[in-house]
């Protein structure tokens, strides 16, 4: 029987590449997909009407533009994303950042070969054999590897990315929500990072192309390098304490969002 596959497309403020994001979506990679959500988290730009319009005109790609109802940061466009797969009878999703640094064409030899189903997750690795850096810095570069390498020693498994913006994840994996008291920023990787040793899920890293061209980061390198640095601490003094507790700045009941607009395509698989 055929997986179900869910392409998740997190955006805030990506009115300028967006639209490249989308055009990925060629044939090659569409046959393995039935459907598209992109989650727009409150963008104060133009996301919504780019994304809106490219529906408009690409009747033939299966998509569907939600707004969150709240701004609950990129962790909490994956919990919406996340309940979106379960609830809609998904068996994979794969997230792909709506800012057109990843490629979602490099994830394609482990679709054909349906290598995700030994894993619980396929993580994108920007920083291992054969993978690929445009205008990234050497600088962010050498801090990413020196983190890699903390990582990897705490959780002993080799850690090649904390966080990508291509991932593929298995929903049963999902299922019980331990991520949903994980931070709703940008943190919100590194702790599934820790979470994958604490509940012993089988991982795999594969090798990505990432490129810096017009967006705008909303990393503050050394702020984060500090907080990351203290979360790894924590877990590595008590790891259930750490994975249990809640991480959120803001505790949400409930991580909702409306359908603002989609396709006329029928998925049959629904």
């Amino acid at each position: 029987m055929k997986e179900k596959i869910l392409l998740f497309i997190p955006g805030y403020n990506c009115e300028k590449q967006i639209t490249r994001v989308l055009g990925q979506l060629d044939e090659s990679i569409l046959k393995y997909i039935d459907k598209v959500i992109m989650v727009n988290n409150r963008s104060t730009d133009s996301t919504e009407k780019v994304v809106s319009e490219f529906i408009e005109n690409n009747q033939n790609v299966p998509i569907v533009l939600l707004r969150n109802d709240d701004n609950y940061g990129l962790g909490g466009s994956h919990k919406v994303a996340f309940q979106y797969a379960m609830e809609h009878g998904y068996d994979y999703v794969i997230v792909l950042h709506g800012d057109d640094q990843g490629d979602i064409h490099d994830l394609y030899a482990v679709l054909k070969r349906k290598a995700y189903r030994k894993y619980d997750c396929c993580l994108g690795a920007r920083f291992m054999n054969g993978s690929k850096l445009k205008g990234y810095s050497g600088f962010r570069t050498f801090g990413n590897l020196v983190y890699n390498i903390l990582f990897s020693v705490v959780v002993k498994k080799r850690i090649f990315d904390l966080g990508s913006g291509l991932n593929m994840y298995n929903v049963n994996m999902l299922r019980s929500k331990f991520y949903e008291k994980f931070p709703d920023n940008l943190m919100f990787n590194y702790c599934m990072i820790m979470a994958s040793n604490y509940y012993r899920h089988h991982i795999a890293f594969f090798p990505i192309s990432w490129r810096e061209d017009d967006q705008v980061s909303n990393v503050k390198m050394m702020n984060q390098a500090v907080t990351v640095l203290k979360m790894l601490g924590s877990y590595y003094i008590n790891k259930s304490r750490f994975i249990l507790s809640d991480m959120r700045e803001k505790k949400i009941e409930k991580y909702s969002a409306k359908v603002i607009a989609e396709s006329g395509i029928a998925n049959i698989n629904e």
